[in-house]
């Protein structure tokens, strides 16, 4: 492998990863607002900045546990549609939205399960065990979530220039990974200055 081709390899890598975190709480805080319109709840603010934990506030907030699972529902729903389509329209690319769909299924699920046990009373396994919940839901999404992710990621390796591809990527996907996560940064730039 030369130095241009892990070049490239980072590139995708870090595009990839760094899309994929900005994204997965952007489809999180949707799925949050999508539930809270539903329900009658008022949307007060969403954070949304590349340097900090997103979240939503809603008040007044009629449904806390619905609009609690809205997050972790969509936040896993959204991306495997994204991938149907990236998988239908740009079969090329759509790798990136498989890695996307994973790493939000397994970071939806960790955070709902870990946020069960642990955290104050505003992260949404703590919200919705405080209205009514129960832990098994809880903790059956969160191993369903996990483990679909980690199948869904299954075999991205050669993809990434690991495995015998030998750190050799699609050159333009990496540029697609690195727009991605550079149009995130700016949108959440640009959002949070409003």
């Amino acid at each position: 492998m030369t130095p241009r081709d892990r070049m490239w390899q980072l590139v995708l890598i870090v595009g990839a990863i760094g899309f994929s975190w900005l994204g997965l709480q952007v489809v999180h805080e949707a799925g949050h607002v999508l539930h809270a319109y539903a329900s009658g709840g008022t949307v007060a603010r969403v954070v949304l900045r590349p340097t900090t934990i997103s979240e939503t506030l809603v008040l007044p907030n009629p449904h806390p546990r619905f609009v609690a699972w809205g997050g972790p529902v969509w936040g896993c729903a959204i991306p495997l549609v994204i991938w149907g389509v990236a998988w239908a329209a740009a079969r090329r690319f759509a790798f990136l939205a498989r890695f996307f769909a994973g790493s939000c299924l397994v970071a939806n699920g960790a955070y709902l399960g870990a946020s069960a046990f642990a955290g104050g009373p505003a992260l949404d396994g703590q919200v919705i065990l405080a209205h009514g919940g129960s832990m098994w839901t809880l903790l059956l999404f969160s191993f369903v979530a996990i483990a679909a992710g980690l199948r869904t990621w299954s075999g991205l390796g050669p993809r990434f220039g690991f495995g015998a591809d030998g750190g050799r990527v699609d050159r333009e996907a990496a540029i697609v990974a690195a727009v991605l996560m550079v149009m995130l940064v700016l949108a959440e730039w640009a959002a949070a200055a409003w």
